[in-house]
């Protein structure tokens, strides 16, 4: 199988993106309210710094995942899936009560660029900030991401009408591409409630916090960390032909049950397709992997694009 396209051939460059939306959560207890709510530690991110995070359901299971960043000592943003964020933030306000803060849907006012490559290296052409009509300064936040295979990765979130940052235009197919090859899987509808955090790996990338205090799910991601019981894992793949995220994979040696989840997917310009899988730990050696029915196209290539932390 032909692998897919290295750290030479993946672009560098500017992408508008679309695909993401922005929660913000503005007011005295909004660190501490996410803190209660999120698998990273929120309350030691510091301003200007930017983690990733999941939301679960009592399950344990991935209702949504976000890079969250701290704008300020009382202002946070999250930045998630567009098609799960009306769900989240209506999900997420039930749990407010008294607390001093508010959750509003942010997207309209921001622009949102995905930088790569040589993109990402900040110069004077691309200003902290921007003045509105009335001379008001608005500070452009860079976002700084983990790499995909090997290249530099950074969000760039400037007022909504700002100009574009310099840089080659790249689509947001580009973007996408990069997003799966760095192995860190967004949750977007088709698998919202498909994967506790360690199935897509979350503890390794920096996801989960096992050290903070208690949050929907807790008991059940802990539990599968420290009692052994990880039996999937993500790694990213490639599939000879299309696929769609939520997808099932089958094992053509196995046929009892499907053996693994296409957790995020992306075109590759060959017509094939870049995917997250996760897959059961015995089944990703099998040379006979297929996606959708038994007889779909074949997945192969499956690779982990950064190590497993062994201890947490």
């Amino acid at each position: 199988m032909n692998s897919l396209p290295g750290p030479a051939l993946l672009p560098s460059g500017v992408a508008r993106l679309t695909h993401l939306g922005v929660i913000r959560a503005a007011g005295a207890d909004a660190a501490t309210f996410l803190q209660n709510q999120l698998t990273q530690d929120v309350a030691r991110l510091p301003a200007g710094g930017t983690r990733l995070a999941a939301w679960c359901n009592p399950k344990g299971r991935m209702l949504a995942s976000f890079w969250v960043h701290r704008r300020g000592e009382d202002e946070l943003l999250l930045l998630i899936s567009q098609d799960l964020l009306a769900r989240t933030l209506q999900r997420l306000s039930m749990f407010v009560l008294r607390a001093k803060l508010k959750l509003t849907d942010a997207s309209a006012e921001f622009m949102v660029h995905g930088l790569i490559g040589d993109a990402t290296d900040f110069g004077a052409s691309d200003p902290d900030s921007i003045k509105d009509g009335s001379q008001k300064d608005h500070k452009i936040l860079k976002l700084a991401l983990p790499a995909s295979d090997g290249l530099p990765r950074a969000l760039r979130l400037a007022p909504a009408g700002a100009p574009a940052p310099s840089g080659t235009a790249l689509s947001e197919a580009d973007w996408l591409l990069a997003e799966v090859r760095s192995g860190i899987a967004r949750i977007t509808q088709p698998v919202a409630e498909a994967f506790v955090p360690q199935m897509l790996n979350y503890e390794s990338v920096g996801g989960v916090d096992f050290k903070k205090g208690c949050y929907p799910g807790q008991e059940v991601v802990a539990r599968s960390q420290f009692r052994g019981a990880i039996k999937r894992r993500a790694f990213v793949g490639q599939v000879q032909g299309q696929a769609q995220t939520g997808q099932e994979v089958f094992d053509l040696a196995d046929l009892a049950q499907p053996v693994g989840l296409l957790a995020q997917t992306a075109p590759a310009r060959d017509g094939s397709t870049a995917v997250i899988a996760s897959i059961q730990l015995p089944a990703r050696a099998s040379a006979a992997l297929c996606v959708g029915t038994l007889d779909g196209p074949r997945l192969g290539d499956l690779h982990l694009p950064y190590p497993l932390l062994e201890d947490v």
